[in-house]
């Protein structure tokens, strides 16, 4: 797993996490720009404990190690030469997969029950001793015993929402759109354009100081730019984010979306709103959890997860500063967080049903081979 310069980008938002993918996965190994059907040794060097895995599932489960232990790349592999096996860590981290998946194996009919995670909880070292809290803390018993609120039908909540953000026939009349802003990584601020057209094609750029970061959909498959020029197609994982991110008429169709809804209460409030949670369902998929407003019905967060051979990496999206376009409400800005970084999101200008060619939309052909050149003749 290599670090990169700027900070992880991996999913889109719906309209912009998209960029998550972009430059987390663009300083990936040094591996072959398509490594569709190949496993992680036939691509990675020095591969011992997880053979077998597809190749494309290599990096997610890096990153999922290092979120789980709140650590860099360079705490288990050696800068530039990832195959190496110089630090005690990483012999130490094969061990532990391998302990992982003999407890998952032996007491869980191999179901992934226990992770990385389990025991660390963002830090290299496992917490041995149970920690005293700072005040009195809040007893099972009479958590279950307070009253469970009464929730609403998840078609009430999404109808609710379709209805908050100007209903269908103004969500409908809009075919495409184009917002220019910001992302911030902390200090660090870079200009970025997300272009999206209907039903279902997207791609965002970011402008970093090296070149552009792109992210693009065309509505069946999609690939990643990096600064540089080089691009690589969107794994499988990939575009079963980017499906959800890159529908244009989300609060039109999420009914149709998820096999099933299931509606349960949050515990906390989001920007001091208290909300509903649904979480949407598809047989063999994470679930994804959406936050809606109890009052005004505008979604407020999504969660997301990833799966890996190791776990699942969790992708966080808040909305807000919701703003009236073209009679239907959007969100001006969005905060995208992981376990290891976050960023935001602030849209200055959008323009609506503007003309987009859909060949923007395509990844670029690789370009020709350098001719061969012959020897002069004497």
């Amino acid at each position: 797993m290599k670090k990169t310069h700027v900070p992880a980008l991996f999913i889109i938002f719906l309209v912009a996490a998209a960029l998550l993918l972009a430059v987390n996965r663009a300083g990936a190994q040094n591996a072959a720009a398509n490594n569709s059907g190949k496993t992680a040794e036939q691509v990675f060097k020095n591969i011992q404990v997880l053979k077998g895995i597809p190749a494309d599932q290599l990096q997610p489960t890096m990153q999922f190690i290092a979120g789980s232990l709140g650590v860099e790349c360079t705490f288990c592999h050696v800068q530039n030469a990832f195959e190496k096996d110089d630090k005690k860590s990483k012999l130490a981290a094969r061990k532990m997969i391998e302990m992982q998946m003999a407890i998952n194996k032996n007491h869980f009919d191999g179901d992934l029950r226990v992770t990385c995670y389990s025991c660390h909880h963002g830090a290299h070292e496992p917490a041995a001793i149970p920690a005293i809290a700072e005040e009195e803390p809040k007893r099972t018993e009479a958590a279950n015993a307070a009253a469970k609120p009464e929730l609403p039908a998840a078609d009430q909540v999404l109808d609710k929402y379709l209805q908050a953000v100007g209903g269908a026939e103004a969500v409908q009349k809009i075919t495409s759109r184009v917002s220019k802003g910001t992302i911030n990584f902390g200090a660090q601020e870079f200009p970025v354009t997300i272009a999206a057209k209907a039903p279902n094609k997207r791609i965002s750029t970011v402008q970093l100081p090296n070149g552009a970061a792109i992210t693009a959909f065309d509505g069946h498959a999609g690939w990643l730019g990096s600064p540089g020029g080089e691009t690589r197609d969107m794994t499988a994982d990939d575009v079963d984010t980017i499906g959800l991110d890159a529908a244009f008429y989300l609060p039109v169709e999420m009914k149709t979306m998820f096999a099933q809804f299931f509606v349960r209460p949050a515990a906390d409030k989001i920007g001091g709103h208290e909300v509903y949670q649904l979480i949407g369902t598809k047989p063999g998929k994470p679930p994804v959890r959406f936050f809606f407003d109890k009052e005004s019905g505008l979604l407020l967060r999504t969660v997301r997860y990833s799966q890996t051979p190791l776990g699942r990496n969790p992708i966080q999206v808040d909305f807000a500063d919701y703003r009236s376009e073209g009679g239907m409400k959007i969100p001006f800005q969005w905060s995208i967080a992981r376990p290891l970084g976050r960023f935001t999101i602030k849209v200055s200008e959008v323009q609506q049903n503007v003309a987009i060619d859909d060949a923007k939309f395509l990844k670029p052909a690789a370009p020709a081979a350098p001719a061969e050149q012959k020897p002069a003749q004497k």
